[in-house]
This record gives C-alpha cells, sequence and structure tokens, in this order.
C-alpha cells in the first residue's frame, strides 16, 4: 500500500466537512486543551495514529484570541515503512470560528512539504506562502481570491461542532466550502441519520453524515466515505471509514482528553 493511501483519507475527512459559516452556533463543544487520539487501520493491520489536538494556551493573531489547532498523523509499524509524518494546523478565532493561518508540514517518505496560508477574510483573499524543504527560507508565495469566512483543512471540523446537528432530518444535506493545496472545494455532505456506536473510546449515539465524493481512483462508490460523529454536547468524531479501490481504512477514536462537557 502506498502511503498516499493513509494521507488521502485523513485529508479526505479534514476538508469534506467544512461548512458554510452560516450555520455555525455559539461555541459550546470544545475548549483549549481538548485531545483526541484516533488508531487508523486497514483491514486488520493498525496503519496510523492521528491526533486533533488544540493548545492549551489561548493564542493572539493580530491582538485577536484564537485557538492553535494541529492535528497530526503518523505510521505505526509495519506502515512506518513509507514514512508517513505529518502535522495541519490552523489559528481559529475563538468568537467567529475562522481561520487566520494555516500551516502544512508533511513528511512522506523523501518528500516535504512547508506552508503557511493566511486568510484576510475583509478582502476575500488567501496569501499561501511555500517554505524549503527544511522549513527556513520562502521559496514562493501566492493570492487566491476565496469566498467569504472560508475554512481551511482543519477549522472546518471544529466549526461544524458549533452547528446544532439535532435540527436535522435524514436526507438534508449541507454544503461544504473551503481552501485546501490551491483550490476551492464545494462538496455535498448527507446526513444519514442516526446510529450507535462502540468504540475503544466509549459507547456513543452519533450522527451519520456520508459526503458525496468526485469519482476518483482512490475511493470505491459514490459515497465512499462515512463519519460518525457524538450525539452529545462535544461532537465529537468516533469512527471514519472509507471504502478504497482495494480494502479499506478505518479510524476509530481510542481516547479523548480535556472535553469541554463530561
Amino acid at each position: 500500500m502506498k502511503n498516499t493511501l493513509i494521507k488521502s483519507v485523513v485529508v479526505a475527512f479534514f476538508y469534506i466537512i467544512q461548512v458554510n459559516a452560516g450555520i455555525a452556533q455559539k461555541n459550546t463543544a470544545f475548549k483549549s486543551g481538548e485531545e483526541l487520539i484516533f488508531k487508523v487501520s486497514y483491514g486488520f493491520l493498525d496503519a496510523a495514529e492521528a491526533k486533533m489536538v488544540i493548545n492549551p494556551l489561548v493564542s493572539s493573531v493580530d491582538n485577536r484570541p484564537t485557538y492553535n489547532i494541529d492535528v497530526y498523523g503518523e505510521t505505526l509499524g509495519v506502515f512506518k515503512l513509507f514514512r508517513v509524518n505529518d502535522n495541519w494546523g490552523t489559528y481559529l478565532d475563538t468568537a467567529k470560528i475562522i481561520p487566520y493561518q494555516s500551516y502544512r508540514h508533511i513528511e512522506e517518505g523523501k518528500y516535504r512539504k512547508h506552508e503557511r496560508v493566511i486568510f484576510e477574510h475583509d478582502k476575500k483573499n488567501a496569501h499561501v506562502r511555500l517554505y524549503d524543504r527544511e522549513n527556513k527560507k520562502l521559496v514562493d508565495t501566492k493570492d487566491y481570491k476565496v469566498p467569504p469566512n472560508v475554512q481551511d483543512i482543519v477549522s472546518g471540523f471544529y466549526l461544524l461542532r458549533t452547528m446544532d446537528l439535532k435540527k436535522l432530518k435524514k436526507g438534508d444535506s449541507v454544503t461544504l466550502t473551503g481552501f485546501f493545496d490551491k483550490e476551492i472545494y464545494n462538496l455535498k455532505l448527507i446526513y444519514s441519520g442516526k446510529e450507535n456506536v462502540s468504540t475503544k473510546g466509549g459507547s456513543f449515539s452519533t450522527f451519520v453524515f456520508k459526503p458525496v465524493i468526485p469519482k476518483n481512483k482512490l475511493f470505491r462508490g459514490e459515497q465512499p466515505i462515512t463519519i460518525w460523529v457524538s450525539d452529545d454536547k462535544n461532537k465529537i468524531p468516533v469512527k471514519i471509514k472509507a471504502k478504497l479501490m482495494v480494502g479499506s481504512l478505518d479510524m476509530e477514536l481510542m481516547e479523548a482528553k480535556g472535553l469541554r462537557n463530561n
């Protein structure tokens, strides 16, 4: 299995849940210091570990309070041969739940990529800065026009958690808009109802979502990814399943620390 399989599923998970800011509510779901730990499995093998971590300290970007949130992905066991060690991050306005900056530090085999995006929401602009292999020298910059209040690869999920999911009816869909890797994504996330799920991190009543993914050579079917989000005040992802052309990847919650609501 190529290392791009793990990367693609993790990336797909984060960008498919970037929703329009107009349906966001006041944040009562998460706080500084939260940490979610997941196991990613390929078939019967433990392939990777993923973490979603909100820094315990509130940061400041241009004198605006922000959550500094990091998502880490690292291969495990025999999959260490593929050497995936990635970090996605965002600086998220604590009140507006929009990103002011995002970054990617990608290590996959011999491949390296270091990128920072500065969002100028008043100008509807995303300023992308690309750095060298050692993440020391700035090698390229470019500006992209983006929609108002656009989300990044990490911030979109936390915006989803501010939504009142109980208002959704089976079959309802949400238009998804986010900026990632020089492109604007507009996808559809379909609510499929509720389901009880058991993981090593606990048993949960969940909301089930199935994004419509464009046809590609990685995933099988029109709705190859299913996401289970806890039906409680925290609204954390507890399970993700992705059907690949060969086999499937499963992402399961192992542990949740520092939750806002106990």
